[in-house]
């Protein structure tokens, strides 16, 4: 007889280890925060599809699913069912935000369109104004298309104020498609905005009276609107230039008015999320606020014996979070950033550990579901792989890296100032590092001094730009705001200092050739199992973000690319 063929001497106990670690994987409380990864596949496979799938199957297919898993939630296969609900449940939910969202989209250019309706937003830029029009009536020469909403652009200075009814002529043209297979898709954003066209008025702008009432939202949306210009306008007394520009897209969220230099400095020094209102925002309203109560309320000793202050400064902060929210415009990616605080900040208030990989989950589930065409936008991708980066880093690395005994030279640093130092400089290079994938995607270009640039400005904007024009909101219906602007200005002034500085260095424009899909997909994993893992199996997803480089670096160049017209 022959031989039997024998196994190397390492492998048993590899796969016991390796078993060992799944084991540790599969353990109590590890499977909520992959709900939502699968819920947002479901999302992306809706998206992916040929052609728009029949929502009565997606949503018959979702609850029996869903019906399933909970009968098998005794059962060792509970897990599996669970994620193949989630991901019917995301592909049911996007199928039904569409259908919820479906209205006329035009389809080729149409000239000298006569639009009647009502002013629903407006946008002051640098050198252009744009508005949303919330059509009433459509009357054309070349056929009777009926749009709900269209964005016009006019001359700066000449946009009509939100809330009011208008007449108009205008050149209107069907949405932006992508520029290059696979490039980002603007008309999916302006479907789910539900606005069907683009365009430019033609002639006056007549102001009259509205055949009806506009309804409690287009009320809402100009007290809201003339809240926002009298900051705006307040801020003009003390700040002009960039400096005003900054400081109204900080607080109000109109960013436009920025200059083309000074908006591409920020972008290529790493400090472009600066200007869109995220996160990093809401967590320092709500921060600010938190213990600005919290001291408040220390000062009376009764309080603080008799009373949960912490919880009552947790609901002064979500409320002022809440407030910024509705202030900032409301925009998807700033709800998104709301209820990531707002789960934060309930988590306080009913004595729960606030920044968890749950806390993060839970948070991504309510934006998935009121918003599932977020998955695919860059500021969901970015904020979401930055936060599930810096909770990996708070609950799995700074324990281990300051768990040192008080006589080392770490605890001795710390006295000094060097374990904020440490941490600020691990959090930009953590979060840098997590959104470079989706940056090289979408702006095709990456920030090699983006932990430089953060390291400099965000303890001023932390500390002095974002607190100084929170007070100044706080003093303006008194008269004693403009102190507090000047204040803010000067944080301002050197955050520009350090965006222009940054971006004069040698190489720091990082272009990136363009590639497809497919390496951000496998990037996406491999982040999501740095995060999520948390035995030795977490390496796995370093090199999948390996792979998805050299993917990426690999990516065909086309040598000449046709558009459809």
């Amino acid at each position: 007889g022959g031989l039997a063929p024998s196994r190397p001497a390492f492998w048993p106990p590899l796969i016991e280890t390796l078993r060992a670690w799944a084991r540790a994987e599969a353990g109590a409380g590890r499977l909520l925060p992959w709900v939502p990864v699968a819920f947002g596949t479901g999302i992306a496979f809706y998206f992916a599809a040929d052609h728009e799938p029949a929502l009565s199957a997606a949503a018959v297919v979702a609850i029996a699913l869903c019906a399933v898993a909970v009968l098998l939630r005794r059962q060792k296969f509970f897990p599996v069912a669970v994620m193949i609900a989630a991901v019917a449940a995301g592909f049911a939910i996007a199928a039904w935000k569409t259908a919820r969202v479906a209205h006329g989209v035009l389809a080729r250019p149409m000239f000298s369109v006569s639009l009647t309706g009502f002013v629903e937003t407006r946008d002051i830029r640098e050198r252009t104004d744009r508005f949303v029009l919330r059509v009433v009536t459509m009357e054309s020469a070349r056929g009777q298309t009926k749009l709900e909403r269209v964005r016009l652009s006019v001359k700066k200075g000449t946009a009509p104020p939100v809330g009011s009814f208008v007449e108009l002529k205008a050149r209107l043209l069907p949405p932006l498609s992508p520029v290059r297979p696979g490039s980002y898709d603007f008309s999916r954003d302006m479907f789910f905005a539900g606005i069907g066209a683009s365009g430019f008025v033609m002639g006056a702008i007549k102001t009259t009276e509205p055949p009806e009432a506009g309804g409690l939202r287009l009320r809402y949306s100009a007290f809201m609107q003339g809240l926002r210009d009298t900051i705006d306008a307040r801020i003009r007394t003390t700040l002009e230039g960039d400096k005003r520009a900054i400081a109204t897209a900080l607080l109000t969220g109109r960013r436009d008015a920025i200059s083309p230099p000074v908006n591409d400095a920020m972008f290529i020094s790493g400090l472009g999320h600066v200007l869109s209102i995220s996160g990093y925002h809401m967590a320092v309203v709500a921060g600010v606020v938190f213990f600005a109560v919290r001291a408040l309320l220390a000062l009376f000793p009764v309080l603080t014996v008799g009373y949960a202050i912490k919880k009552w400064s947790a609901a002064a902060a979500l409320v002022a979070a809440a407030f910024y929210l509705l202030l900032s415009g409301a925009e998807v990616a700033t709800q998104r950033s709301f209820f990531m605080t707002a789960v934060v900040l309930i988590a306080v208030m009913v004595d729960r550990r606030a920044i968890t990989f749950r806390t993060l989950a839970v948070a991504a589930l309510i934006v998935l579901t009121v918003a599932p065409e977020a998955l695919v936008h860059p500021s969901f991708q970015m904020s979401f792989a930055a936060t599930l980066g810096l909770v990996a880093l708070v609950q799995l690395g700074m324990p281990r890296l300051f768990a040192t005994a008080d006589h080392t030279a770490t605890a001795r640093a710390a006295l000094w100032g060097g374990r904020e130092i440490t941490m600020l400089l691990l959090a930009s290079l953590v979060a840098g590092l997590a959104t470079t994938p989706y940056a090289a995607f979408h702006f095709h270009r990456i920030t090699p001094y983006g932990v430089l640039a953060n390291l400099a400005a965000m303890p001023v904007v932390s500390a002095l730009v974002m607190p100084m024009g929170l007070l100044g909101l706080v003093a303006m219906p008194f008269g004693f705001d403009r102190p507090f602007w000047a204040i803010m200005g000067v944080g301002i002034e050197w955050m520009i200092a350090v965006t222009q500085w940054v971006a004069a260095l040698p190489g720091a424009v990082g272009r990136v050739p363009a590639f497809g899909i497919g390496p951000l997909i496998v990037a996406s994993l491999g982040i999501i199992l740095l995060g999520l893992l948390r035995t030795p199996l977490r390496w796995s997803g370093a090199a999948l973000v390996l792979a998805a480089a050299l993917w990426a670096a690999r990516a065909p160049q086309p040598d000449i690319l046709i558009s459809a017209d």
